[in-house]
């Protein structure tokens, strides 16, 4: 289980026993509500369908839209994203950033890197504003530019988080944002049980980004959990 450390106040103020069980029931509720808020295009919805057909899980519209949020907050000219999927992301993130914005996407399978290309077309997007980079992620990832990134978006292989955030660190400018997507893992984050390595390794991002002096940190319960850190 993801430890945390006690509150330091001296004054600790509790909901009532039940109050507490009536917020925890409606949390489902509100999170499917938060997703309904996003109205989402004819381009996304096909980019999800062509997921949904290869197997792939995309970002929720609640996440996504707080990636375009994020994006658009920071102003974003640059962004590099792991994990292309079939441009569910990529959308929202391109919504988000400048209009002369470039997304530079990594993703080690070219075939969906292809339906993401149809999916940014469809939805109004030039063709420079996106560069697609066929490969394994920590291959490509070094040779990026140093500093050179308004906002990272983490959706790789879980078993790389705490390499992502190490290249992250580096890509990202001072006042950049990295983001990875999943970090709850349906539950088993947050799970006393025995879990999978994968797990255990979301545990370790979350202690590391949490306890980084360079990163000012927050996790934002939208979709599957979004881990949302700015660069010093």
């Amino acid at each position: 289980m993801c430890e945390f450390p006690p509150p330091t106040d001296k004054v600790t103020r509790r909901q009532p026993r039940g109050q507490e069980r009536a917020i925890t029931g409606n949390r489902q509720t509100s999170w499917a509500f938060a997703d309904a808020f996003v109205a989402e295009d004819d381009a996304l919805r096909w980019a999800r369908d062509r997921a949904r057909d290869a197997g792939l899980r995309s970002v929720s519209p609640g996440a996504g839209a707080a990636l375009g949020m994020l994006a658009a907050t920071v102003e974003a000219k640059a962004v590099a994203e792991i994990g292309t999927g079939t441009g569910v992301s990529g959308i929202h993130l391109l919504h988000g950033m400048r209009p002369d914005g470039v997304l530079t996407t990594v993703d080690p399978q070219p075939e969906r890197q292809q339906f993401a290309r149809q999916a940014f077309r469809a939805a109004g997007f030039a063709a420079n504003r996106a560069r697609f980079i066929p490969g394994r992620a920590l291959d490509v990832l070094p040779r990026l530019a140093d500093s050179g990134y308004d906002l990272v978006f983490c959706d790789g292989d879980r078993m790389e988080s705490l390499e992502y955030l190490a290249e992250s660190l580096r890509l990202l400018r001072p006042g950049g944002l990295v983001c990875f997507e999943g970090v709850f893992a349906d539950g088993r984050t947050v799970d006393s049980g025995p879990q999978p390595v994968e797990v255990v390794r979301l545990r370790e991002l979350l202690r590391a980004v949490r306890e980084s002096s360079e990163l000012v940190s927050s996790l934002l319960p939208v979709g599957d959990g979004l881990l949302c850190a700015v660069k010093r």
